[in-house]
């Protein structure tokens, strides 16, 4: 008789991408959380960096219940693109930074809960964002992690991204340290362009005024000089301009 040896079957372990819940609350969430994302994209569109938005962080390999969904989050010294979810012990870094769009509604799990979660993984930077000013009067909170835990940023700078934070009415303006230069919003990016377009095409006027000028000094001067040669060949050349 033949023994039948139990054998364990292992099962894959599932890390979903999505759990139905809508993005945000209202427009005005929505709207901030996708200016941030495309602005930071843009920003950091050359470095070794990702900026995911509403995607789960799994931050604990083996148990996929354990897991958040910040609302922007930027990660350094990663593979740049999108991402369907984010594994902390698959990518090897942790964000740096992380953006959470917040309101009445999300104000004791942004304020408490995720505060001490985002700590504890230690993302450097941790700010909210209340769009409304519905809770947090200046609207925009930071906090950047120090030996002792989190501690409130008092500036607007985020010393990761190198940049000055702005509130600009339901928006983030974002503004480089390097050289004062605002990073446009997406609804800015169109009428930018225009006036760029419009400044190359006059730029490109006044080349073209500039130099049928120059063509026509050139002209004229030609047409002297052939002036000059046909008066030397008829009468010699010029008198002198004797002065006494």
């Amino acid at each position: 008789m033949t023994a039948v040896v139990p054998t364990l079957k292992t099962f894959e372990i599932i890390y979903p991408s999505a759990d139905g819940e809508p993005v945000a609350e209202t427009y005005d969430h929505v709207y901030a959380i996708f200016t941030t994302l495309a602005v930071l994209k843009q920003y950091l569109a050359h470095r070794q960096a990702t900026v995911l938005a509403n995607q789960f962080l799994y931050y604990a390999q083996g148990f996929p219940k354990l897991r958040v969904a910040p609302d922007v989050m930027v990660i350094f010294d990663v593979e740049p693109g999108g991402r369907d979810n984010y594994k902390i012990w698959s990518e090897g870094e942790v964000p740096k930074v992380i953006f959470e769009i917040t309101s009445p509604g999300t104000k004791s799990e942004d304020q408490n809960n995720k505060k001490d979660l985002y700590e504890g993984i230690e993302v450097q930077e941790y700010w909210l964002f209340d769009p409304k000013g519905e809770w947090i009067t200046e609207k925009l909170r930071g906090y950047r992690l120090g030996e002792e835990g989190y501690q409130l940023i008092r500036d607007n700078r985020s010393e990761v991204l190198q940049l000055r934070l702005e509130i600009e009415g339901k928006v983030i303006g974002f503004y480089r340290e390097d050289n004062g230069e605002k990073l446009l919003i997406p609804d800015e990016w169109a009428p930018a362009f225009q006036a760029e377009r419009q400044r190359a095409e006059a730029e490109s006027q006044r080349a073209e005024a500039e130099k049928q000028r120059a063509e026509a000094e050139s002209q004229r001067a030609a047409e002297l000089e052939s002036l000059l040669a046909r008066y030397r060949e008829e009468f010699g050349e010029l008198p002198e301009d004797k002065r006494y």
